[in-house]
């Protein structure tokens, strides 16, 4: 099962189910996804049990699947982008027997189409490419074998950043608050089910494809987490209940070979730079570039739809 927001001029939006073609859509049973998630237990069958989409969904203005959420967790769970980073800033992490995490900015995600507002070009304006997970209601001390029954939907989204003010930021001890605007979604959120193979252990088993005005920047394999999203759950609720559409991401999709399957940031490609050639060569966004990023199953298909976006002055 696939479902979408439509723009109906709320906050909110209005959840839609959409066909198994993903051309047309229906009104769900239920007004939002927020609504859907925290009565997960009698609604998803009601969802299920669509069966007539006579809207197309081409005339149709698709918000963020979840256009804002009660939390939003994000996890750094790819090695090799985590210790390519550190040996850039500088920054020396003693090991942990536990997923990196920090809490962002969940008041706002940004549609799929939809333009992205940035204060100024000198904050070095970057893309990254990840998945990400939307649960029910978790209890505190859920572990991570139960924690994989939370997880309800499966998206794609793109954790905006300002590298010129992430280093200082991490450097302080405390969080990232300034270099880390709204994030955006894909289009679609999907059922792991609808996944099937392209979801194995709680990990996405796709590439993410990633554009950068038009010319391909990366192509990173999903399945390359060191936890999957079943222990980021667990991690998340250790202490304290999860509020129902809790939305968790995977930090940047990286792989270990990414000088030749391309990074899904411009801090990793900048990154191999400074390591290969002594200083980084690619710049950072424009106010005018686009990014395009979309999953793709090795079978061809496109579970979540394209992020496409350009970016924009305030």
């Amino acid at each position: 099962m696939r479902l979408a927001t439509i723009d109906n001029g709320t906050p909110d939006g209005r959840l839609v189910v959409i066909s198994t073609d993903g051309t047309s859509y229906a009104e769900a049973p239920v007004p939002t996804m927020q609504a859907a998630l925290e009565q997960w237990a009698t609604a998803e069958a009601a969802l299920r049990a669509v069966t007539t989409f006579d809207q197309p969904l081409a005339q149709a203005r698709l918000l963020a699947p979840l256009p804002r959420a009660w939390q939003w967790l994000d996890g750094s769970v790819y090695a090799s982008h985590g210790a390519l980073m550190d040996k850039v800033i500088g920054v020396e992490k003693p090991p942990v027997p536990f997923p990196l995490m920090y809490q962002g900015v969940s008041s706002k995600f940004y549609a799929p189409n939809e333009d992205v507002v940035m204060a100024d070009e000198a904050l070095g304006i970057d893309f990254e490419g990840e998945f990400g997970i939307i649960t029910d209601m978790v209890p505190m001390g859920t572990s991570a074998a139960d924690a994989a029954g939370h997880i309800k939907l499966v998206v794609q989204i793109n954790d905006w950043s300002l590298r010129t003010l992430a280093a200082p930021e991490m450097k302080t001890g405390f969080g990232w608050i300034q270099a880390k605007p709204p994030c955006s979604m894909a289009p679609f959120a999907v059922t792991p089910d609808e996944l099937g193979d392209a979801w194995v252990d709680c990990q996405p088993n796709m590439n993410l494809t990633v554009h950068w005005n038009g010319a391909q920047f990366g192509n990173a394999h999903g399945q390359a987490m060191g936890y999957g999203f079943d222990a980021l759950v667990a991690h998340a609720a250790r202490t304290r209940d999860l509020v129902a559409g809790t939305v968790i991401g995977s930090g940047t999709v990286s792989n270990e070979n990414f000088r030749e399957v391309g990074s899904s940031c411009i801090a990793e490609r900048r990154g191999i730079e400074i390591v290969d050639e002594g200083a980084p060569k690619t710049e950072f966004m424009r106010f005018g570039d686009s990014v395009r990023m979309e999953a793709v199953t090795a079978d061809g298909r496109k579970p979540f739809g394209a992020i496409d976006q350009k970016v924009v002055s305030r």
